[in-house]
């Protein structure tokens, strides 16, 4: 690893270590925590998809919420849909029975 490369890898962990102890982000920090081009992230505003505050013509994250946001579509794991499938069976099983009672 040339001296070049090293001084980058330290320039993003001195980055990272300052927007760590931060709870209000610019557009700049809420891209490199985020991992997403600053393009994206003036993109995303835009369409009024990801959380964020204006104040002229600054834009402000708060970091709670662009970690909310991050975690917001969380996929799920085969036991969860196993057990959604069993509980769906289950009560359509339960419905029938007490429709044909009646």
């Amino acid at each position: 690893m040339d001296n070049q490369a090293i001084a980058e890898r330290l320039d993003r962990i001195e980055r990272l270590t300052l927007i760590s102890a931060k709870t209000i982000l610019d557009a700049d920090e809420a891209a490199t925590f985020a991992s997403l081009s600053l393009g994206r992230i003036y993109r995303l505003t835009s369409e009024k998809k990801i959380p964020h505050y204006k104040r002229g013509n600054r834009l402000y994250f708060r970091k709670s919420e662009l970690e909310e946001w991050l975690l917001e579509t969380k996929v799920k794991t085969s036991e969860e849909i196993a057990s959604e499938a069993d509980t769906y069976t289950a009560r359509r099983r339960t419905n029938r029975i007490q429709a044909s009672r009646i």
